[in-house]
């Protein structure tokens, strides 16, 4: 809301620019508010199509997320919407195109009905009357402009939940289009159609102009009538002199030539230039950087359709609750994924991993392609055999707001079914150490709906839990699992995970009573909050963290949604 009410504001300063110049007097009485409608919803749209950009570029977002120079907690959440500032500057382009296309249209027919005679480089038509439809698919400006409403509609109507849902390919290739929308934005602006008046001076709009009404009423004899052929032949006027009300009359000033005009230069090149070349730098470096191919070392497939790959590159350097994006040529030539980190690289090991759902058409031909026999989904099962992974780009990796979890005293982290993977990271960094992170304590919520879904984690869960008990520190970490469907409890994880047996409970949460209890534990302490699962636990747990208690805990809420 606040966002609109900026682009609002912004909106009404163009067109009072627009509305209250000089400059665009004789514009202004061909096209009527048109003129300042379409000039201020143009405004707002560079504004936005320049801002839109800056969020993709994920690689700057993470540096700014890793560097000292960003110390404060709050300016690092900030970054943390930078999916929301997409979405929002998107949204905003939507609504003000309409705007834009609409002014577009009245002033098409206005350029058709009020063609100037007078001025006739102001005109966008060529004669009076003309087709208006010539304008619109006929002139650069014009057929740009059908062409990018065209590309911004496939655009939105893709992003849509329930096709992204339904079928995310479709989603991934019409936002592509991108590219040729800014191409067409940098060819519509050069069209120079509506034009500004340049010599206010020497002629101010509505002037007199003398010089003008004796050549138009002058009468040239026959011997000079070819060498002055642009005059007229009407009878010379018997009032040949200035008449005195236009001498004397305060309110009639008199021009000395007749006004100029010249088209704007284009401003949205100054607005999307920046971002743009930002952009496309970015998206070289990453191309370069991730241009070679990581090397697979196992592959695991857990119970409920997850699947695990671990992998090692040269140099490769993350921190835990980071993410990559997966690149494989032989699922698809031009899709790419982003999967969160469940294992980072220590000084110790370099190998990292990621866990993945088969949930779509390229999680099913990626499992296909990494498994001998795409039913062995019924127990952990390593893959040792010799055989030849597809080859597996990995670009990354880039910061989500997980990375914050080991900077809170307390932290309680959420999760909901395979939103356990970012906070499985943080459980192996602290498996490797926890005493150089501020973290000293830890809530880790995961609910699941069926048992199996528990095992993916459950070594991790255990050793960690041992470990800690080990170094006398059992109430480091509380452990809470919920199963919310009951079908199969028969089916408990066993003795081998005992010490997760007494952390299983029946049912879903009970969020209210949760937080009261850990805000009294934790009184006048700052707790993040992190969530990874369904926005209807993301929306209950963002409500509860920003309500008052009465320990004087305070709640700091952060969510990465994979819905």
């Amino acid at each position: 809301f606040c966002w609109l009410s900026l682009n609002v504001w912004f909106f009404w300063k163009t067109f009072l620019l627009y509305y209250q110049g000089l400059q665009y007097y004789y514009l202004h009485q061909m096209l009527g508010l048109g003129l300042c409608v379409s000039r201020a919803s143009a405004s707002v749209l560079n504004f936005n199509c320049c801002l839109v950009l800056l969020p993709m570029c994920r690689v700057l977002l993470a540096v700014l997320r890793g560097s000292q120079k960003v110390a404060s907690r709050k300016t690092r959440r900030l970054l943390d919407k930078s999916k929301t500032f997409h979405v929002t500057c998107g949204v905003t382009i939507c609504i003000f195109s309409v705007l834009h296309v609409a002014a577009h249209l009245v002033n098409a027919l206005n350029f058709s009905e009020n063609y100037n005679e007078d001025f006739l480089s102001l005109n966008a038509a060529n004669y009076r009357g003309e087709d208006p439809r010539k304008l619109l698919f006929a002139t650069v400006p014009g057929l740009t402009g059908v062409i990018m409403v065209l590309v911004l509609f496939l655009m939105c109507t893709a992003s849509t939940y329930a096709i992204r849902v339904s079928n995310y390919d479709i989603f991934w290739y019409t936002h592509n289009l991108f590219f040729v929308f800014y191409m067409l934005l940098m060819l519509h602006v050069s069209g120079g159609v509506l034009k500004y008046q340049t010599n206010l001076e020497e002629h101010p709009p509505g002037c007199f102009n003398p010089n003008k009404t004796l050549r138009q009423n002058m009468t040239v004899p026959k011997a000079f009538e070819e060498t002055f052929p642009d005059y007229t032949t009407e009878p010379f006027p018997e009032d040949l002199s200035i008449p005195e009300p236009f001498v004397q009359n305060n309110f009639m000033r008199i021009c000395s030539e007749e006004p100029k005009f010249q088209s704007h230069f284009p401003e949205t090149w100054f607005w999307i230039s920046g971002p743009l070349c930002l952009y496309c730098v970015e998206r070289l470096y990453r191309y370069i950087r991730s241009n070679k191919p990581v090397t697979i070392t196992s592959v695991i497939s857990h119970p409920s359709n997850v699947l695990e790959v671990r992998m090692v590159k040269d140099d490769f350097k993350a921190r835990p609750g980071q993410y990559v994006i997966l690149h494989c040529p032989r699922a698809s030539a031009l899709e790419s994924h982003p999967f969160t980190l469940t294992m980072c690289p220590t000084d110790t090991k370099a190998t990292f991993g990621v866990h993945f759902k088969v949930v779509g058409d390229w999680t099913e031909r990626f499992r296909d392609l990494l498994l001998l026999h795409s039913n062995q989904d019924a127990e952990i099962l390593p893959i040792f055999q010799q055989r030849r992974y597809p080859k597996l780009y990995v670009d990354g990796p880039f910061g989500s707001p997980f990375e914050e979890s080991l900077n809170y005293e307390v932290s309680l982290c959420v999760a909901g079914g395979i939103g356990v993977t970012p906070f499985a990271s943080v459980l192996n960094t602290l498996l490797d150490g926890w005493k150089r992170y501020t973290l000293r304590r830890l809530y880790f919520i995961w609910v699941c709906r069926d048992i199996e879904s528990f095992r993916w984690f459950a070594d991790l869960l255990c050793m960690l839990h041992n470990k800690l008990w080990q170094e006398n520190r059992p109430d480091y970490i509380n452990i809470q699992l919920y199963l919310s469907q009951t079908d199969g409890i028969q089916k408990i994880i066993g003795e081998k995970y005992q010490a997760l047996n007494s952390r299983l409970l029946i049912g879903r949460p009970r969020w209210k009573v949760l937080f009261d209890e850990i805000a009294k534990c934790n009184r006048r302490k700052t707790i993040g909050v992190f969530c990874c699962g369904p926005n209807k636990i993301s929306k209950i747990l963002h409500k509860l963290s920003n309500s008052n208690n009465s320990y004087g805990t305070r709640f700091e809420y952060n969510k990465e949604s994979f819905s």
